[in-house]
């Protein structure tokens, strides 16, 4: 049958011109910066190790008093933290930008609304779609949320890092850059996650040094950090045991899960368009909230914001989203409070649009290759006109 009509193979070219139009800009601006060379949750070589935390008073001050709080062997707490180095590529990598330097979201979703994440996504759903809409019966969060994440976070598991967490985490615990303007509260953080992951190697009897993650210590296809891991992690395959490094349903649940925990609401948009009425545009009060949904829809278009359609009957409260781009205007839509639920896996509103732009076009590819094919049709046959 000629490749045109054949429906399977026109339903599978559809499916690939779908992933080629998914992974377009919505601006034209973005064609003219370049793609990164690298997965968000990666750093390109390796990391050279730097001195042992062996060596410093403040680690093993450390060391002995979280074995007192979490009742761990101060002696192996010890030895494990002599292991950890210092990387300075990971301090280097959490450094903020200089100011003054744009955000751009068209060049931001470029990143992770692209062919090679679609079609990885597109397999990732076909080996796991049973799983992904168990979740979604279990916890309310949509398939496509859930496939989202683990696309943007590690390409499906392509990418799930190569740091020595003990490393990552003792870098950024002990050494975060003084120049980040949230210093203080980010080496506190991440001295809890130091914390956290060495009571899970020590209660499951696991060598620390062999585990891998991101430059910031995330772990497995959905990248937890340790709390997140301890807290929100569940064992969705029934084996027995929590592993989201080689367990697809672990991770799936665990992110379903996760996005539960932190208010998923089912059935809810995450977003709706909006654009102004520049006659009663009051964006310092819009903006003043951040992401934080906190306007009823009548005061939204009090404050000019103006909402068409569904938005109109959303109950619930939204807040105003701005994607800046660069030297272009910048992007807006209404979040809900499950735009706000993305955030808080990641908190930037540029990562919660991004996972669900991605979402949408690795479902929409999915269902176009899943299709059923349409019955035959045969065509009447007609008896030959008789000449009068």
């Amino acid at each position: 049958m000629p490749f045109a009509t054949h429906p399977f193979r026109l339903r599978r070219s559809l499916a690939l011109l779908l992933i080629a139009l998914s992974a377009l800009p919505i601006k034209a601006e973005a064609t003219n910066h370049l793609k990164s060379k690298k997965a968000a949750n990666v750093i390109a070589s390796a990391p050279l190790p730097g001195p042992s935390y062996g060596q410093r008073l403040d680690a093993m001050q450390f060391a002995d008093d979280i074995a007192a709080a979490r009742s761990l062997d101060p002696a192996w707490v010890r030895q494990t933290l002599a292991l950890a180095n210092y990387i300075p590529a990971i301090a280097k990598a959490v450094t903020p930008p200089p100011v003054g330097v744009p955000k751009n979201w068209q060049l931001y979703r470029s990143r992770f609304v692209e062919p090679i994440r679609i079609r990885a996504g597109v397999a990732f759903w076909q080996a796991h779609e049973a799983t992904l809409l168990r979740a979604q019966a279990a916890t309310g969060v949509p398939a496509e949320i859930i496939a989202g994440v683990i696309g943007v976070e590690t390409i499906y598991g392509q990418h799930m890092g190569n740091h020595r967490v003990l490393d990552a985490l003792a870098t950024l615990a002990f050494d975060f850059p003084t120049s980040h303007p949230r210093a203080a509260a980010r080496t506190t953080y991440f001295q809890g996650e130091l914390a956290q992951f060495l009571s899970m190697m020590s209660r499951a009897g696991t060598d620390p040094t062999a585990w891998r993650g991101s430059y910031a210590g995330a772990m497995g296809l959905p990248q937890f950090m340790p709390s997140s891991w301890h807290t929100y992690a569940v064992d969705f395959d029934g084996d027995g045991e929590v592993n989201l490094f080689t367990s697809p349903g672990d991770a799936i649940g665990s992110v379903a899960n996760y996005l539960k925990s932190f208010g998923w609401q089912p059935g809810v948009p995450t977003h709706y368009p909006v654009r102004f009425d520049a006659t009663r545009l009051d964006m310092p009060t819009l903006m003043a909230p951040d992401i934080l949904p906190t306007f009823s829809v009548d005061s939204f278009q009090a404050n000019g914001a103006v909402l068409e359609g569904a938005a109109l009957q959303h109950a619930g409260k939204l807040a105003l989203i701005e994607l800046q781009n660069g030297d272009a205007p910048a992007s807006y839509v209404a979040g809900t409070e499950n735009f706000y639920a993305i955030t808080r896996y990641n908190w930037s509103s540029y990562y919660a649009l991004a996972v669900i732009e991605l979402g949408q076009a690795v479902r929409q590819a999915a269902d176009l290759l899943t299709r059923p094919e349409p019955e035959p049709q045969t065509p009447p046959i007609t008896e030959p006109a008789l000449r009068p």
